[in-house]
């Protein structure tokens, strides 16, 4: 069997170790002579699987004692609308920074909802390629919250630093980046992220949200959105998506097994050094993005000419790199180097790249 380089955005590669553990206990997990797949999510088995995922996740983020640990379903897209729901009743009013597509649909879904939120900052007119700027007085005081996504997927863009709000609560997007390197959780009133990328298979979404926060929500809210009610049931008011968590549990031993976030972060950088690194030392291929704004995660780059990229995407395809076509939305190609890419990985796609660059010259 040959396994490919998956660079895609999401859903992602999984470590081979997880993909090995979860195999060897499809059939049946401990004693319990089923898979995960198949218990009762009210089972002793499965209790102890999802006690187990909140514990690893809360030591592997320091999570404080006070934010409760939320495994939901909906994707990242759902708490577009959860997330105002659930917090704009503090004050009435949102304020949000556009850095990319996924910001964008955020805010466009808190005004679908009639809420007052408005865009504090953006980097639109520069095509998102790279963080706006941001001070404290951009934000209005009176904001129940201020909204970011933390990294860009698409563009590939991360903020370098967490965002000054002063006493306004900060909501941040870290689907694409969670768990890549250690983060201060006390500095977000809430953190949400799809799994699909750094964590688990798609299915499952895990906010991290303060405990001052909860209860706002209106009467008429949908339950199934409601965090405090989530909350109050550990996250099983409904049968939860039982896999997706079970792998993300084997992920969160994975990375405590190589040291923690810390030594993620170490082993990221090193990837992200050594494409960037290449991209900054020739000029066949544009990193568009500004270096200060450069994410770890995802990698974005084009030749110049949309032919040539076409004809990079496939070749690169042929020759074992998937899904290093670039968003439709953008063009060109990225590169997504999340937690399980390797090393190796991200070395053979540069030796690609140089040898695609020899034989196809630019006229």
């Amino acid at each position: 069997m040959n396994r490919v380089y998956n660079f895609s955005a999401g859903p992602s590669m999984l470590p081979v170790p997880v993909l090995e553990k979860a195999a060897a206990e499809m059939l049946c997990y401990g004693n319990s002579g089923m898979s995960v797949m198949e218990m009762s999510h009210r089972s002793p088995d499965y209790e102890a699987i999802i006690t187990d995922a909140e514990k690893l996740l809360r030591q592997l983020m320091n999570i404080p004692d006070n934010y409760k640990v939320l495994f939901l379903q909906g994707g990242a897209s759902t708490q577009f609308a959860a997330v105002p729901l659930n917090l704009i009743g503090r004050t009435g009013k949102a304020d949000y920074v556009v850095s990319g597509q996924f910001s964008g649909k955020a805010f466009k879904e808190a005004q679908k909802l009639g809420f007052d939120v408005v865009c504090a900052a953006t980097s639109k007119e520069d095509n998102f390629t790279h963080i706006p700027t941001l001070t404290r007085d951009m934000f209005r005081p009176d904001a129940a919250y201020v909204h970011v996504c933390y990294n860009n997927t698409i563009y590939g863009t991360k903020y370098a630093a967490v965002p000054d709000t002063g006493d306004i609560p900060l909501v941040a997007d870290m689907s694409s980046c969670i768990l890549s390197e250690p983060v201060d959780v006390s500095r977000f009133a809430v953190i949400y992220a799809g799994a699909q990328k750094n964590m688990a298979p798609a299915g499952l979404t895990v906010v991290i949200v303060r405990e001052d926060m909860l209860g706002y929500a209106k009467e008429e809210m949908p339950t199934m959105l409601d965090w405090k009610v989530m909350a109050d049931n550990g996250s099983m008011y409904n049968t939860p998506p039982c896999y997706c968590i079970y792998i993300a549990k084997l992920v969160y031993e994975w990375i405590l097994s190589l040291g923690g976030l810390e030594a993620m972060e170490k082993i990221n950088r090193k990837k992200a050094d050594t494409l960037y690194n290449y991209l900054d030392s020739q000029n066949y291929y544009v990193a568009p993005v500004l270096k200060d704004s450069r994410s770890m995660m995802n990698v974005t780059f084009v030749t110049g000419d949309p032919d040539l990229d076409k004809k990079f995407a496939a070749e690169a395809s042929a020759a074992g790199f998937k899904n290093i076509k670039g968003h439709r939305s953008v063009g060109g190609m990225r590169a997504s180097i999340y937690n399980a890419m390797p090393q190796e990985g991200v070395e053979k796609l540069v030796e690609f790249m140089k040898a695609f660059a020899a034989a196809n010259p630019k006229t």
